[in-house]
């Protein structure tokens, strides 16, 4: 079977479900354009978009056996791009909020004694907080965050996996959440109080 192009997508989701490389080659070939096309639409960064891509279709070949898609291939890609677009957007707006908090509560000349010191109060548990990883999470996450290096220049850097990165840098962003969410919340409110 040869022609994999004039297919159905439920004949090459049979397939798909039975190991077929070229049927999982024909599908991603079919909607890779169109679902990088959309998430990049929706996101800032091309490189996102592309991860987001990249790890949809890797979990459709983990996942293949299981793949339940009734009618619709084309529907059911463009709602796990959709879920990953929001999840994705979540994380960076949290990512991003701190950093305005930060900024915002570090600037010394136009702060209140009150700002000055939720601003030093906020610093010293962001960096205690960083402590309470293990090394390597957090030199991941300080390469990421203070170097602003790419996941791929940090993987080269470290000799790991792309994906070993990505979830440290997931596990230092969830620690982070957690353990600021109460000090960020305070602060926050000093800050607009004032």
């Amino acid at each position: 079977m040869g022609a994999y192009h004039i297919l159905t997508d439920l004949q090459l989701i049979d397939l798909l479900k039975k190991g077929d490389e070229h049927a999982f080659a024909e599908i991603y070939g079919r909607y890779a354009e169109q679902l990088a096309g959309f998430a990049s639409s929706k996101l800032f960064s091309l490189e996102d978009a592309r991860d987001i891509i990249h790890d949809l279709f890797v979990k459709l070949w983990m996942d293949r056996k299981q793949l339940q898609v009734n009618n619709n291939l084309k529907a059911y890609l463009f709602t796990l791009v959709r879920y990953r677009i929001v999840d994705k957007i979540r994380k960076n707006v949290t990512r991003e909020e701190y950093a305005v908090m930060v900024h915002a509560l570090s600037i010394v000349h136009e702060t209140t004694i009150e700002q000055q010191i939720a601003a030093k109060e906020l610093q010293q548990n962001i960096e205690k907080s960083l402590d309470d990883l293990s090394p390597r999470v957090k030199e991941i996450y300080l390469l990421s965050r203070e170097e602003n290096l790419s996941i791929p220049d940090i993987a080269k850097q470290l000799q790991l996996s792309e994906q070993t990165v990505k979830n440290q840098l997931t596990v230092a962003l969830r620690h982070l959440r957690q353990s600021l969410a109460v000090v960020t919340t305070t602060a926050l409110i000093i800050w607009l109080l004032s």
